[in-house]
């Protein structure tokens, strides 16, 4: 019976099915835990089994990507540019908070995948609809760079690095030598980490909100493309401004 039972799970699996086994076996327990052993184990499976979808781990983690920006909303039908993109942007940073690893995975691409590439040109659409040219277009996707995907680096951010997430709590003794420390040392930095209240933790300096922060660049990326759109802005035309300027 248990014979059975293992044949039809192997009937049944597919490359969907692996790929969302694998996705949320990373949602929970960190990309860093995922292989392919480990994931045969997870489908109830021996590992030579998911080569049959897979053909190897890169190509699993070129899958996972896939899966993950099939969860992305599509761009909003009739919506003006400005908003599609907006919309577009923190759908997509939605979707990477749900999956904490997606951006490490990600960065890691060395290759353009179908899905990526067909998730960046859907994205471009959204300007050459609104009547951008193809030169700021260009332009545009250069500033947007990873925020098309929800994520930027932000000055302050060390998510990346060993300990992410873990936070050290000091005496108010303690605290007050370092703010001393700070005000001596670094003024201005003090100055701009306090003049804001922080609510929550952060990667951006101690505490501030994140998602204020990321709509709040978002925006004024926005705003500045649609100037530049109004104003019939070419690259050639700056290019000769920037030599005059010389």
């Amino acid at each position: 019976m248990t014979q059975q039972i293992d044949g039809q799970r192997r009937v049944r699996l597919n490359r969907d099915r692996v790929l969302q086994a694998a996705v949320s076996l990373a949602d929970e327990a960190g990309i860093d835990e995922l292989s392919m052993r480990r994931l045969g184990q997870e489908l109830g499976v021996v590992p030579m089994a998911l080569y049959k979808h897979v053909a190897n781990k890169e190509e699993l983690l070129d899958g996972m990507v896939e899966a993950i920006i099939s969860e992305i909303d599509p761009a909003a039908g009739g919506a003006d540019w400005k908003n599609a993109v907006r919309l577009r942007v923190l759908s997509a940073r939605a979707v990477l908070q749900r999956h904490r690893w997606a951006r490490q995975v990600l960065e890691s691409r060395t290759t353009q995948t179908p899905a990526v590439l067909g998730y960046m040109d859907s994205f471009i659409a959204m300007f050459l609809a609104g009547g951008f040219s193809v030169d700021l277009t260009h332009h545009v996707m250069h500033a947007m760079g990873s925020r098309i995907w929800g994520f930027t680096q932000e000055l302050f951010d060390d998510s990346a690095g060993p300990g992410r997430g873990e936070s050290i709590e000091l005496s108010p003794e303690a605290q007050a030598a370092v703010f001393e420390e700070m005000a001596a040392r670094y003024p201005n930095i003090l100055q701009v980490a306090t003049a804001a209240s922080h609510d929550g933790g952060s990667v951006v300096g101690h505490g501030c909100d994140d998602q204020f922060e990321f709509e709040f660049a978002l925006d004024l990326l926005l705003d500045g493309f649609e100037r530049l759109h109004r104003q019939g802005w070419t690259s050639r035309q700056a290019k000769k401004a920037q030599v005059k300027g010389s």
